[in-house]
């Protein structure tokens, strides 16, 4: 064939081509003729050069191109073909599966909570949740009644087995020291046998109690504050019994007493009113206090609740209600002479203390509380776990302790790191983010961006919480005794003010955390520009080193863009940003209010105003977490896959979202929900940010009617 015999000559392995010599000339015509019709038939003759017709030799050539360009684009197509098959598998299909034990316990969770009955692109928190509330809510409690209160109560249950080792020896640690604290709340046997011997030896160390008794003005619209009343007063007669005290003279001072609280609490001005004329503090001197309620020594006084801070009577103290401290002056001017002002303190001492006592004074306590709301009211006391209250008093007194001994249980430096990472990628994909704002200017862009970088976080504990010989130092002139509660809580409410005292001589030495490390809630604060992720947030079901990416990010990287977007709650206040599109911003804004306002969940309307600002930093977490989740796989190249739950990587990062948004409101939580948290409940926090996302329509190939891909999708972030 021809082409054998121009592929011969290009390939040559003829003599005469590798030394550039040309063949022999002594061939007769009618040799040549036969070999070139050796050629034509198809048998190669290697020795039969292309050059003999110069017409055919360049045909030939011509040929010979041809066919070398199309062998190379062939070989070049299958090259990039299996380039991309294996790009296709990695990111698609995964390395490998998840199987270690943590994966599969996060299926496990993942299978018994979906409803895969429902369609996601109806309702993906149905789809995500829907069997969340037959396999976790508790009879008689609410104990667990989301995702977050099973994860505290999972971090509870380790610091109470910490707690409860066995106590080997005595020792001076601040840990022995909480230990034994804890133990001797747990030892109501002991408690009981005391009864009310260890608050009578107290009676002469009062501190500065609150009121127990609510105020009338709580009670005015409904009419019953005389049954209020009624009821304070048993119970204050009550107590005065188990202090020994005669019926008929306890029951004549406790009178006066209440007579006293009544009109005491009508001096107080309520906290709307004093926010609404900016009265929140009132910034003075201890000489200007001295003058306008000159009852109380007040220099003495603050020198004995600030001790060893050194006060004068120039220093300036900023005080909440200076109406109210002229008016207790003036009440304690008429009321000096009886022994009404030591009766009273003397019962709102028994009732701060009575949780510390025998069980008579905790169950006069909760029927006080169950006549004034109910046993199902707001504020009405649930008996709980004894383990639960000792665990609640040993956190408030040792919090540094049981940080480190919490920290050291659940959160190893691999965790520590891998979350810091984490958020890295949350903050690079938030500055890219600010790119798409449309209504910020290139000024406020900038600022923005300036804001971000300066941001402070804080992942898993305070700086201090793993340095042991400072914490010793902290608690080493506290003494807990083994068989003492009542005492050991007075030690320790002790402890409590002067540590506070030398923190503020000392502003280093504050932790600055409003939770704790074990603690289940971040936050943004503004006073430090800083976000806090305690350690006990990092826990399945919202993150774990072996987890794949997809889960961490779709749970716990959406909480951390969240947290990031309140650094700008200001900002979204058009009068706030004055060189931003107004337009712009006024349209996000209202379109994420009217679409807020259309929700209901069990009869009840969502309050679009109220919640903007959260609505606004879900939808915008959300969406920056995807596409910080996006930007490690383009970098990473490789994820997991998690076996048997029959959903890609993308669909398993929005499906970890809503995992996290799983629980249950009865009708009359979720009433006192809407009216106070300015959160929209956990349904809605899960439907309206994915409804706003284009990525996750197109990922769970949701159709353009499906009420989970409505047309008009809202944005502020």
């Amino acid at each position: 064939m021809l082409k054998d015999i121009c592929l011969s000559g290009f390939y040559s392995t003829s003599p005469w081509a590798r030394v550039g010599h040309r063949p022999p000339s002594s061939s007769s015509s009618n040799h040549t003729g036969s070999r070139r019709v050796s050629a034509m038939n198809g048998t190669r003759t290697p020795q039969q050069p292309c050059e003999e017709d110069p017409r055919e030799a360049a045909k030939n050539r011509r040929c010979l191109r041809g066919k070398s360009l199309l062998l190379c684009a062939l070989m070049l197509s299958t090259v990039l073909g299996f380039a991309l098959l294996l790009a296709y598998t990695i990111l698609h299909q995964g390395l490998e599966p998840c199987d270690t034990k943590e994966c599969l316990m996060l299926l496990a969770r993942l299978l018994e909570v979906r409803n895969a009955t429902i369609d996601p692109c109806e309702d993906f928190y149905g789809y995500a949740c829907g069997n969340w509330e037959a396999n976790h809510l508790r009879t008689g409690t609410m104990e667990s009644s989301n995702v977050f209160d099973v994860l505290l109560e999972e971090n509870q249950l380790i610091l109470k087995r910490l707690l409860e080792v066995p106590q080997l020896r005595v020792g001076s640690s601040a840990k022995e020291k909480a230990i034994r604290f804890y133990h001797s709340c747990m030892d109501t046997q002991q408690i009981e046998a005391e009864g009310a011997q260890p608050l009578k030896e107290l009676i002469n160390q009062i501190d500065h109690p609150e009121f127990e008794m609510p105020p009338e003005s709580d009670y005015n619209e409904k009419g019953n504050y005389p049954e209020v009343v009624r009821v304070y007063f048993s119970y204050l007669m009550k107590l005065g019994t188990l202090l020994g005290g005669p019926q008929n003279v306890t029951s004549t001072f406790i009178s006066f007493a209440l007579s006293f609280i009544s009109n005491l609490q009508k001096e107080v001005t309520p906290l709307q009113e004093r926010r609404e004329r900016g009265m929140l503090f009132y910034h003075t001197t201890i000489r200007e206090l001295q003058e306008k309620a000159p009852a109380i020594d007040w220099l003495s006084c603050l020198q004995a609740a600030f001790h060893p801070v050194q006060l004068n009577i120039s220093q300036p103290i900023a005080v909440h209600d200076m109406d109210y401290l002229k008016g207790m002056s003036r009440m304690i001017g008429k009321w000096q002479k009886g022994r009404v002002l030591q009766i009273y303190m003397i019962l709102c001492l028994v009732g701060n203390l009575s949780p510390a006592l025998d069980s008579r004074f905790q169950d006069a306590r909760r029927e006080l509380y169950e006549k004034l709301h109910g046993k199902t009211g707001e504020s009405g006391l649930v008996q709980a776990h004894r383990w639960r209250k000792c665990l609640s008093d040993t956190s408030t007194f040792f919090e540094p302790v049981l940080g480190e001994m919490i920290v050291q249980e659940i959160f190893p430096q691999e965790t520590k790191d891998l979350a810091e990472k984490m958020f890295s990628v949350v903050r690079d994909a938030l500055n890219s983010r600010l790119h798409q704002v449309e209504w910020m200017d290139e000024q406020t862009r900038q600022e923005a961006k300036d804001k971000v970088s300066k941001l402070q976080v804080e992942i898993g504990y305070p700086d201090r919480t793993l340095q042991t010989p400072e914490i010793d130092r902290e608690f080493q002139d506290l003494e807990i005794h083994d068989n003492t509660f009542l005492l050991n809580v007075v030690a320790c409410l002790k402890a409590v003010r002067e540590n506070f005292s030398l923190r503020l001589l000392h502003p280093h030495l504050q932790d600055n955390w409003k939770v704790y490390p074990w603690s289940v809630h971040s936050y943004y604060s503004l006073r430090r520009h800083a976000v806090v992720f305690p350690a006990g947030m990092f826990r399945s079901p919202f993150f774990h080193a072996e987890f794949p990416s997809a889960v961490n990010f779709g749970a716990m990287g959406v909480i951390m863009a969240h947290e990031l977007l309140h650094a700008f709650h200001d900002y979204v206040v058009p009068e706030s940003c004055p060189r931003c599109n107004r337009d712009a911003l006024v349209w996000g804004t209202d379109c994420m209010v009217e679409q807020y306002e259309r929700y209901s969940l069990q009869g009840l309307r969502i309050n679009g105003t109220f919640t903007l600002l959260e609505n606004a930093a879900d939808t915008g977490g959300l969406a920056i977490a995807y596409q910080a989740y996006k930007n490690w796989l383009k970098k990473h190249k490789q994820e997991r896959n998690l076996p048997g739950s029959g959903l890609s990587h993308h669909q398993l990062f929005y499906i970890s979202f809503a995992n996290g948004m799983c629980g249950h409101q009865s009708r009359e939580r979720l009433q006192a929900f809407l009216h106070n948290d300015p959160h929209s409940p956990p349904p809605l926090r899960v439907r309206g940010p994915l409804s706003n996302s284009q990525d996750f329509a197109r990922h769970f190939h949701c159709s353009s009617t499906a009420p989970m891909n409505p047309a008009f999708k809202c944005h502020i972030w």
